[in-house]
């Protein structure tokens, strides 16, 4: 990869995780090597796709040809670094926009953010071959018998949008008369919610990145949260969460996790980075939480701490990406 790239590391989004997408992207702007790459942090709002220049000046971003426009001099984008959080960024929608346009980029592709970004398509995707608690799925409008519910999964349960991140619009549930208000808050997020058996026991963040033919099969790390769940409140306001990296585990244990996660990896056809979830069982038996197909890069994210414990720098972490995704 001889050619200086113009990338576009494109920020923000739609979605109610929109800050800790520009969060993200902001360290990794900082991370990335700037005499390898020409970089345009876009921020992407709806409609609204806007490049800040040094002098405060903001040019929208020409999507029939993904180029911007800056005092007459035209800049034709070689590649995509994808930043963002949820809706467009990690449903699929920008994936299908940036293949269509056939622009390289550095996320798993449409196909595979759709599945990956929907929790029930990846439980279906995934029965099987990884263990996944048990679930109701509710569209919005339909109805539910909430005392069938609780005794078929018993308490506490969750209730989750089935596509949301950043444990938006998520309650745990221990109280049978505490579901209905919960489900009202998980439509707040989605059309669509999940309503699952609480599996209890420590749960686990594990990286995992294939490039360039090679696994990259992060430390794993344990996420003991403050609160009662790794809620919103738990992933992103310090000291509420307490991350051991590596987790103090059994051989055998840190063996299955990196085998299931491995599988959700190659099953969900997944590239670049992501960072897939788990609760482990007081036996040992891990429980398949969420695949993040864009997983937090902000300064209190798993990821980038796992990756240093590795010895890889953010820096380096994505000229790995670039460099496999960009050669694609």
């Amino acid at each position: 990869m001889e050619k200086r790239l113009n990338i576009a590391l494109l920020a923000g989004g739609n979605s109610s995780e929109r800050e800790i997408a520009l969060q993200s992207a902001a360290q990794i702007y900082r991370a990335l090597d700037k005499e390898r790459y020409n970089i345009f942090l876009i921020d992407l709002n709806h409609r609204d796709w806007s490049y800040t220049a040094a002098d405060g000046s903001i040019w929208q971003v020409d999507k029939n040809d993904f180029s911007i426009s800056v005092k007459g001099e035209k800049t034709i984008f070689d590649y995509a670094l994808i930043l963002i959080h949820g809706t467009p960024g990690e449903d699929g929608k920008l994936q299908g926009y940036l293949e269509m346009m056939e622009i390289p980029f550095s996320s798993c592709s449409m196909t595979s953010s759709v599945i990956t970004f929907d929790k029930m398509t990846t439980k279906q995707t995934l029965r099987g071959k990884v263990n996944l608690a048990r679930e109701v799925f509710l569209r919005r409008g339909e109805e539910y018998n909430g005392d069938k519910i609780v005794a078929e999964l018993g308490l506490p349960l969750f209730v989750k949008p089935n596509a949301s991140g950043s444990s938006f619009g998520v309650t745990r549930v221990t109280k049978a008369e505490e579901l209905d208000k919960a489900i009202a808050l998980a439509f707040t997020e989605s059309d669509e919610i999940l309503i699952e058996e609480c599996i209890t026991g420590r749960e686990m963040g594990c990286g995992v990145m294939i490039a360039g033919g090679k696994e990259y099969i992060f430390p794993i790390t344990e996420i003991i949260a403050k609160n009662a769940f790794f809620d919103y409140e738990a992933k992103y306001t310090t000291g509420m969460s307490e991350e051991i990296t590596p987790a103090d585990i059994t051989e055998e244990v840190k063996r299955e996790l990196n085998r299931m996660t491995l599988e959700a990896y190659r099953t969900c056809r997944c590239s670049g980075v992501v960072r897939v979830d788990f609760i482990v069982t007081e036996e040992g038996k891990p429980y398949l939480i969420e695949l993040n197909s864009i997983p937090g890069m902000s300064g209190g994210s798993i990821v980038p701490k796992q990756a240093r414990e590795m010895g890889i720098s953010l820096g380096e972490l994505y000229d790995i990406i670039i460099q496999d995704t960009y050669r694609k």
